[in-house]
């Protein structure tokens, strides 16, 4: 295992494609046309990515020569990047509250029920594998579920003109992290009853990485949100809504830690919480493998040794 830092992950040096404009465009005829017709927009979409953004395509034969039981074709590619083009699109509904559109099924959730009921929170340690925001659809139907996300600023402030351009009336309950007062506010929150969701795959900022071994390579795992859990101490669930096709998800929680056992030492602590959150997650590619929208070459070590 290598200790390396990073001032600009790869992913996040990447341009982004399309514009506000576009997605508000998209939402009227989705809202106008319903989910069925406007679906038919999205085949061509992912077709048209699939052969012009070869970065894309080769991330994708990367990951799913992985995951496969056989090597990836031309149809497996556009499947990957249909299910990703998909749960942005349904993202349009479940922003707008449309619920009874979706077949969800819930895997796990006794233990946070439990929590939730004795008034304590927990982090939910999530993914780029999936759609997240089937979780907080989920929290806002049922009512009185507290789910707020911890991200960098900068990142929030493109989700909120995001979220703004599909429902203006949702508002993302946002933690910014990088701020001196970032994991008391955590701390509060979670004390307070609410689950503070972390996509943990990625850094959004400089970050110390830890290279341990995911799907058969070792792969370059930010540990800043690892650190944090740790030495906060709060119970840490993995959590991941799976596009299982046709209209249905399924949601699955899986608890990696309480902190219920004895400690040992702090960084033995981060690596055992590191790799059971990447057993978990590698598991999940392996069970579904086309919901990995991680479009970029996650082995890549771009890193540099640090003190």
């Amino acid at each position: 295992m290598t200790n390396a830092s990073q001032e600009a992950p790869e992913w996040i040096q990447r341009k982004e494609r399309g514009s506000l404009l576009l997605l508000k465009i998209m939402c009227k005829i989705s809202l106008l046309a319903g989910r069925n017709v406007s679906r038919i927009v999205l085949h061509a979409i992912a077709l048209y990515f699939m052969l012009a953004v070869p970065v894309a395509r080769r991330a994708s034969r990367a990951y799913l020569e992985r995951v496969l039981d056989h090597p990836p074709n031309l149809f497996d590619l556009y499947r990957h990047i249909l299910y990703f083009s998909t749960t942005i699109h349904d993202r349009i509904y479940q922003l707008n509250d449309r619920h009874e559109l979706f077949d969800v099924r819930i895997f796990g959730a006794e233990p946070l029920h439990t929590l939730h009921v004795s008034g304590k929170g927990c982090f939910l340690f999530g993914a780029h594998l999936g759609s997240f925001e089937i979780l907080r659809s989920i929290a806002r139907d049922r009512g009185g579920l507290n789910v707020c996300v911890a991200m960098f600023p900068k990142n929030a402030h493109h989700i909120q003109q995001t979220l703004a351009s599909i429902n203006p009336s949702v508002v993302l309950d946002l933690i910014p992290l990088g701020q001196i007062d970032s994991m008391l506010e955590i701390h509060r929150r979670i004390q307070e009853g609410a689950m503070v969701g972390i996509l943990a795959d990625r850094a959004s900022g400089p970050d110390k990485y830890l290279e341990l071994p995911f799907l058969g390579a070792t792969a370059p795992l930010p540990s800043g949100p690892f650190r944090m859990a740790v030495m906060l101490r709060h119970p840490v669930f993995f959590m991941t809504g799976l596009y299982r096709g046709n209209n249905q998800y399924e949601v699955h929680f899986e608890l990696l830690t309480d902190f219920s056992s004895p400690s040992a030492s702090r960084e033995e602590e981060i690596r055992s919480l590191m790799e059971k959150y990447l057993a978990v997650l590698e598991r999940h590619c392996r069970e579904a493998p086309f919901n990995w929208f991680n479009f970029f070459d996650f082995w890549k070590v771009t890193t540099h040794e640090s003190s």
